[in-house]
């Protein structure tokens, strides 16, 4: 028997957190309602499935705004506009996939 100590090194491949951007402005979403936005990125059903999304955060909390937007191609990413558009009218944004 052999009094030798195993040893065994753990590799961890995680890439370090993206930095985040800063919190903006804090607003009181229990007066006026959340601006929700949405963005569908033009897969089949994917409009389905935002719908019962927001009809389900509708159900949840109140609502002052939706602001709903569609990518030409589930392949490409959002134009600047699109993006430029919702981080100016939305509090916060859901984008889904479906087939």
């Amino acid at each position: 028997m052999s009094n030798a100590t195993a040893r065994v090194r753990l590799v961890i491949p995680e890439a370090p957190p993206p930095a985040g951007a800063a919190p903006g402005k804090q607003r009181d979403f229990t007066v006026g309602g959340i601006r929700l936005g949405v963005l569908d990125n033009s897969k089949g059903n994917a409009d389905h499935l935002l719908k019962f999304i927001i009809e389900g955060v509708k159900s949840q909390m109140k609502v002052a705004s939706v602001v709903s937007l569609r990518k030409p191609s589930p392949s490409i990413a959002a134009e600047k506009a699109v993006l430029d558009q919702l981080a100016e009218e939305a509090d916060c944004v859901i984008s889904a996939m479906a087939d």
